[in-house]
């Protein structure tokens, strides 16, 4: 029996969609609230885009010791709520007349905050929800649902804002995170309390994590890898926004379509993903994928306003349709490496690594726009992302053909901590 057939899953699967929707639109709408409602220039846009991910690398450590001690159902309710209230304050204060510049990087850090809760939670989740084997479809499942938010969240919500103007667009981003948080009440399993560890003190939980993933070869090729195209990503997609609005002088809802574009080639990536992975073995697969992304970047700086545009698009879709093909056989691996006592140290260890590189890109993205041109700027983003492939290939994913077992968990210390 598929997935499609597992109640608790649909429904963790309709909230992380909703979920993915929100993080897309507000990835693209807060940055046209700032420039468009509020004339922010690159810099500023580019350090919305920071606080819009910055808590993973703020708190992305101690959040994830945090996660292994509770209870993982409650967490996801209270992230999507808080997300959801946040992004509700952008159209009450635009109306008052009293929206600025400083509240909306408020809203971003604090949605960025129950980002990183709701995705560490529930990866740590999915494991106990689903049988070992279930764990590729599951992923593969989310992936696509990943894609379609690329998809349609960037489209929808530029479109949105070119209707309704930027900040009445965000309610319906603070509606859909209201509706994920219920479809997680909705979830019949209740886990039980996690039993805690002889380390008992959040700094040694963290160093348990920190430990077991930098002393495992394939995690620490994993985390390196993520963190590079990261930081080149987000320097190129903090860049490209303000280029296409502000530089370029293309409509909201044609900037909604480029990204929607990458969107579709992620979509493409979620379909072939499993077979890819049957013939080239889960380890290639991941250097694979990483290297379809980062050589297709290469495409992405030569963006005008004219048929060049379309081709930047293209080259954005096959960077989406890699780096899912790598995410879904990289999760999976994880989680059937990983003990479940581990997991949500672990996932919090490699997304401070690898979602930490993105407030990092955004403020260098900002930062090099005004300093040395936003076309330059691009070309730093795609050779970044291009190196990232360098410490999965030269790691002992190359040659894992098949599922990790118990010789690959050894590659870690028997006992960390």
């Amino acid at each position: 029996m598929t997935l499609l057939g597992h109640h608790d899953f649909r429904l963790l699967w309709t909230a992380q969609t909703l979920g993915q929707f929100g993080t897309h639109f507000s990835r693209v709408g807060l940055p046209l609230v700032a420039i468009l409602a509020l004339d922010a220039t690159a810099f500023e846009a580019g350090l919305l885009a920071t606080f819009q991910t910055v808590a993973f690398l703020l708190v992305g450590l101690p959040a994830g010791a945090w996660v292994d001690r509770r209870r993982k159902r409650p967490i996801m309710i209270a992230a999507n709520l808080g997300r959801g209230l946040l992004l509700g304050w952008v159209p009450v204060g635009a109306y008052l007349g009293v929206l600025t510049l400083t509240q909306l990087y408020i809203v971003a850090l604090g949605v960025s905050v129950g980002t990183l809760l709701f995705e560490t939670a529930y990866v740590s989740y999915l494991p106990l929800m689903l049988e070992r084997g279930q764990l590729v479809e599951g992923n593969a499942k989310l992936e696509s649902t990943r894609s379609v938010a690329q998809v349609g969240g960037p489209t929808l919500g530029g479109y949105l804002v070119q209707w309704f103007g930027p900040p009445l667009a965000v309610l319906t981003v603070a509606v859909g995170y209201l509706a994920s948080a219920l479809a997680v009440s909705r979830i019949r399993m209740r886990e039980a309390l996690p039993v805690r560890g002889a380390s008992s003190h959040l700094v040694g939980e963290i160093r348990q994590g920190l430990s077991y993933v930098f002393r495992h070869r394939v995690l620490r090729a994993l985390a390196v890898s993520g963190a590079l195209f990261n930081l080149g990503v987000y320097v190129t997609g903090t860049v490209v926004v303000v280029l296409l609005a502000q530089q370029l002088r293309i409509s909201p809802g044609t900037v909604g379509l480029w990204f929607a574009i990458g969107g579709l080639g992620g979509l493409v990536g979620a379909f072939v993903v499993q077979r890819i992975s049957v013939r080239l073995g889960p380890g290639p697969t991941v250097w694979v994928g990483m290297a379809v992304a980062g050589v297709a970047g290469l495409v992405v700086p030569l963006a005008d306003a004219d048929w060049r545009l379309w081709l930047a698009g293209a080259g954005n879709a096959l960077v989406s349709t890699g780096l899912v093909i790598n995410n879904v056989n990289s999760m999976a691996i994880r989680q059937q490496l990983c003990p479940q006592e581990l997991q949500g140290r672990m996932n919090a260890t490699i997304r401070f690594l690898v979602f930490g590189a993105m407030p990092i890109g955004s403020f260098l993205g900002g930062f090099l726009g005004e300093q040395i041109g936003l076309r330059e700027t691009l070309w730093v983003g795609a050779v970044l992302s291009l190196v990232a492939v360098l410490p999965v290939y030269f790691s002992p994913l190359r040659t894992m053909r098949g599922q990790p077992d118990a010789d690959d968990r050894k590659a870690a210390p028997e006992k960390v901590g």
